[in-house]
């Protein structure tokens, strides 16, 4: 078990990693670099005191990344409102909030993908069996008359996720919509698509 060092936490390490991973790309950024981004000696190795390498680090913040992803999905869907609509852009809040909070993270994928295609690749079946699945399950459970619930919770992602990482890519939203717009139309969508109205 790696030991603690004083004043920095394995979690800072993660934080500063990504951070500088996406503003600096892998490569360019250093052990050292890490380091005195927590506030240590460059020439310290405090890092390997928590991770024995560079790419240890980088699966370990996608490892975090996806087990904060899977809880907030199980406890969203199990705190669902009944009412379709509620529950819809409840849903599509915590997918955005999620998506923002890892905007790091989404940009060293798109940017590393290929120096580390196993790591993503098991980042995405992990989006796959959680956001995905449990959206088509979802749809089930209220009695959606759709001919394919997975087809169909594909495609309302697809469009919920496409807001956020178009702004993240190149800073602007489809359409240029607010926000509010965009996600009171895609919640409108969503219960039509799903024949999920409900009493107004």
């Amino acid at each position: 078990m790696a030991r603690t060092t004083p004043g920095v936490t394995r979690d800072r390490l993660l934080t500063e990693a990504v951070r500088l991973f996406a503003s600096k790309g892998y490569d360019a950024t250093s052990v050292a670099d890490i380091q005195v981004a927590c506030g240590l000696t460059a020439g310290s190795g405090a890092l390997y005191k928590h991770f024995p390498s560079k790419g240890a680090l980088l699966e370990a913040a996608v490892q975090r990344n996806l087990e904060l992803m899977t809880l907030r999905n199980r406890e969203t869907v199990a705190g669902a409102p009944a009412d379709p609509r509620e529950a819809l852009r409840l849903m599509a809040s915590v997918v955005w909030s999620v998506i923002e909070g890892d905007r790091d993270l989404i940009r060293i994928m798109l940017r590393e993908y290929h120096g580390f295609s196993e790591l993503f690749e098991r980042m995405w079946q992990s989006v796959i069996a959680t956001l995905y699945r449990e959206a088509a399950q979802w749809i089930r459970a209220q009695g959606a008359d759709v001919a394919d619930p997975e087809a169909t919770a594909a495609v309302l992602i697809s469009s919920l996720t496409y807001y956020p990482l178009l702004n993240i890519l190149i800073g602007h939203t489809p359409g240029d919509l607010e926000a509010d717009r965009f996600l009171d139309a895609w919640v409108e969508h969503a219960a039509r698509t799903l024949e999920a109205d409900s009493p107004r």
